[in-house]
């Protein structure tokens, strides 16, 4: 992973823990379920954009790492680690 995302990445986590925080607070104070479900999904797409942003380091340095240097094996297992995580968000 880049130095440079790693502290916009952490940020991003540390404001989604404190979303699911108040997610918690909300429901012990039984507040209303829409409410409720609206946070959910914000904290959904807050994670989303966090595996996006670690899906682009990857590809941007490890696959085309691999793929432009001289491994041919080090090509194919990056290949089919990208295959098998798209399979499994798939599912």
């Amino acid at each position: 992973m880049q130095t440079e995302t790693k502290p916009r990445l952490i940020n991003r986590l540390n404001r989604i823990e404190g979303q699911v925080r108040g997610i918690a607070r909300m429901i012990e104070e039984d507040r209303y379920c829409i409410d409720l479900l609206t946070q959910l999904q914000a904290v959904r797409a807050a994670l989303h954009r966090v595996e996006t942003e670690v899906l682009k380091d990857h590809l941007d340095h490890c696959v085309m790492g691999a793929m432009t240097g001289d491994d041919p094996l080090d090509r194919r297992a990056k290949a089919e680690e990208l295959i098998e995580l798209l399979g499994r968000a798939g599912r």
